[in-house]
């Protein structure tokens, strides 16, 4: 039997990803049923739904090394969200692609928590898992992910329907940015 590719933990200068915690899943379903954390999500889970929801970031782990990895801000949370790198699914306009995503509890926000979790995810794709692109989506009404994005470097690439958000709904208009190894290089050089 194959072994399941060890999950590497990422240390920044104030947030660590880490593999996910049974104990994690608690305050992920908390978060997952929070208005203000899902407000640009067509709606909150349930609790299945959001425990189904960490089985599918285990097996991603496990399918390529890489995936939305456990965010803890020593001093603050043990567990306060996840950032990383998803599979985008084939109705995306993008797909096949890999995007870079986050989402944190309201105590971690405002604080560029996100984006540091973030362009430690970007940093694992280009750098261990060599993509050759990374893309990130959101609601075009989210400004606040929009800005993570622009933080790091992603550029803005275009507007899109999102095909799993029904017609009419004001969640629907995506608006997508990209950021390729080279450019991410290129952010990354000296001088």
């Amino acid at each position: 039997m194959p072994s399941t590719p060890r999950i590497p933990t990422l240390r920044g200068p104030r947030v660590i990803l880490r593999p996910w915690r049974q104990s994690d899943r608690d305050v992920f379903a908390a978060m997952n049923d929070d208005p203000r954390v899902m407000e640009f999500m067509v709606k909150r889970l349930a609790r299945a739904e959001s425990d189904a929801m960490a089985d599918r970031i285990e097996t991603c782990f496990a399918e390529r090394g890489f995936g939305l990895w456990a965010v803890e801000i020593p001093g603050l949370a043990d567990f306060a969200g996840f950032a990383g790198l998803w599979p985008v699914r084939p109705e995306i306009p993008c797909a096949p692609a890999v995007e870079v995503g986050f989402r944190l509890a309201p105590i971690a926000w405002g604080k560029g928590y996100a984006t540091e979790g973030a362009r430690l995810a970007l940093a694992h794709g280009f750098e261990e898992a060599e993509l050759r692109e990374i893309v990130s989506f959101t609601a075009a009404i989210n400004v606040r992910s929009q800005r993570v994005m622009q933080k790091l470097g992603l550029v803005f690439s275009g507007t899109f329907e999102h095909p799993a958000v029904p017609e009419g709904n004001p969640l629907r208009p995506h608006v997508l940015y990209r950021i390729s190894a080279e450019e991410w290089r290129r952010s990354i050089a000296p001088g």
